[in-house]
């Protein structure tokens, strides 16, 4: 898979770090970069599940869409519980065409070239992901309870991180089937 659509998809959300240089994203702007954020990767493993090669692929692509929906539901509750509208802003319009980018590019591949551009685009886009909560999203959060919700869904990503790395080894050395 270019290398380029890996870097698009996760650009984005990198952007959330230098957003916070300029000024602070709100909570609503991080509602919305975190409601987006799970959407892309609940989005990317509905597709994988039907189209990787692997059954350890397609199992990682269910966990992806099982947790990443349960955040987004505890998010959108919280947010419905705060009465807070998440606001779109440019990180999470940029985190919606990253992953349709994704998806294009994705739908391009079949095979073991799938599973493996799928994997590495997870283990991308997780390393990113973490590295905007811990540098913008936890510490921008001013509200209490959206700032526990971070906290508390970040060892998830953590796990999930560790998982597609592990997988992306698998599949180099040709067991990930």
């Amino acid at each position: 898979m270019n290398r380029f659509y890996i870097v698009c998809s996760v650009a984005a959300l990198a952007a959330a770090s230098s957003f916070a240089e300029a000024a602070a994203p709100t909570d609503p702007q991080i509602a919305a970069i975190v409601v987006t954020a799970n959407q892309v990767d609940i989005d990317a493993g509905t597709f994988a599940k039907s189209r990787a090669h692997s059954e350890k692929v397609r199992e990682f692509a269910q966990l992806m869409v099982t947790d990443h929906s349960a955040v987004n539901k505890s998010a959108t509750e919280l947010a419905r519980k705060l009465n807070v509208t998440p606001e779109p802003n440019a990180t999470s319009k940029g985190l919606k065409e990253g992953g349709e980018k994704n998806l294009a590019s994705l739908s391009k591949l079949s095979g073991p070239q799938f599973d493996i551009a799928y994997v590495t685009h997870e283990v991308d886009y997780h390393e990113t992901v973490l590295e905007a909560l811990d540098q913008t999203l936890i510490p921008g959060a001013t509200n209490p309870e959206l700032k526990a919700l971070l906290v508390k869904v970040r060892p998830a990503f953590v796990a999930h991180l560790e998982h597609a790395r592990a997988l992306k080894n698998e599949i180099a050395k040709g067991k990930g089937t």
